[in-house]
């Protein structure tokens, strides 16, 4: 965006920009990033701040809310220091490839040792090489790849040392197919202005964090008569919280999501993507059966976890 801004007439007339006004150093964005946005109150002070302009401008008329969730993987992603590096100096050499397939002659040689330093360093050769193309480095592509690479080695080497994230967690949106990372849980007005965010790990379901959402978008000034959501907001709980809030929880009923009579419910949360229930350590049920063998009873769906995961689990019990 700033690069683009520097140049764009369209984007400098949004910015209310004279043509010949220079815009801001773009690692600004990056330390507002890192410094900044570790204050864990400041989400919600500019989500209030923002809600608060548009209602007193008129922009919020509707007193419905929409709940939903998305997934965001960890920044690590479970990959090794020397992987992401890898992995970047790989996407360089790929876009400079497709420009000019010639400069292969004039890279360094690729260092496979594992050794975190070295490839630290291959990565500063391999920079000098783009940078000293004039032609190559004027191309947004290759500046995009550039600020990537520079920013591992300069902002993040400390953190790329230690790149256990202890905080994100696996989380699965289908049955098969799962990511490492965490979940932003959000509610937005109907004219698309966010009311809350909350972040969690991403095994955590998504209606455990409605009462949260409606909460929070209360406190920045909303009225709130309806809240709409996908079925897995449909919980016994906050179908009685809607009730006793008198809002309308427009939401689809799913047998499997209301609890009913299905003992230890907070031991187990089903995940609405997948379709199956997640332990509390993270583990998804591997398959489901619909048993209706006894004609007395009313039909059951049985999950089936992996037992050779339950025998080492540290919470098997």
């Amino acid at each position: 965006m700033v690069e683009r801004s520097r140049y764009d007439m369209s984007f400098k007339y949004f910015l209310d920009m004279t043509p010949e006004q220079d815009v801001i150093d773009s690692s600004s964005l990056t330390k507002f990033r890192k410094l900044r946005l570790k204050n864990a109150n400041l989400l919600d002070l500019l989500v209030n701040k923002t809600v608060e302009i548009a209602i007193e401008k008129g922009i919020i008329k509707s007193k419905s809310i929409i709940v939903d969730s998305t997934h965001t993987r960890s920044r690590y992603n479970q990959k090794s220091p020397c992987e992401i590096l890898m992995e970047a100096y790989e996407n360089l050499r790929k876009s400079v490839y497709k420009i000019d397939e010639a400069m292969k002659t004039q890279f360094p040689i690729k260092i496979y040792n594992g050794n975190l330093e070295d490839q630290m360093e291959y990565c500063k050769e391999l920079l000098e090489v783009v940078k000293g193309n004039e032609v190559l480095s004027a191309y947004p592509v290759i500046i995009s790849k550039i600020n990537t690479i520079n920013e591992l080695l300069e902002d993040d080497v400390i953190n790329l040392i230690s790149a256990n994230d202890t905080d994100a967690k696996i989380g699965h949106k289908t049955s098969d197919t799962s990511f490492f990372g965490y979940k932003t849980h959000l509610a937005m007005t109907e004219e698309r202005i966010i009311t809350a965010a909350i972040i969690t790990s991403g095994e955590k379901s998504d209606g455990k964090q409605l009462k949260s959402l409606i909460e929070k978008s209360k406190k920045t000034g909303m009225k709130i008569d309806n809240v709409i959501g996908n079925k897995a907001y449909s919980e016994k709980e906050n179908i009685e919280y809607a009730c006793s809030e008198k809002l309308q929880l427009i939401s689809k009923l799913n047998s499997s999501i209301t609890q009913g009579l299905r003992k230890k419910e907070d031991e187990f949360l089903f995940n609405k993507d997948a379709g199956m229930y997640v332990c509390k350590a993270g583990h998804i049920a591997y398959r489901k059966i619909l048993d209706n063998r006894d004609k007395k009873r009313n039909q059951r769906i049985t999950y089936d976890f992996n037992i050779n995961k339950c025998r080492v689990c540290p919470i098997r019990k």
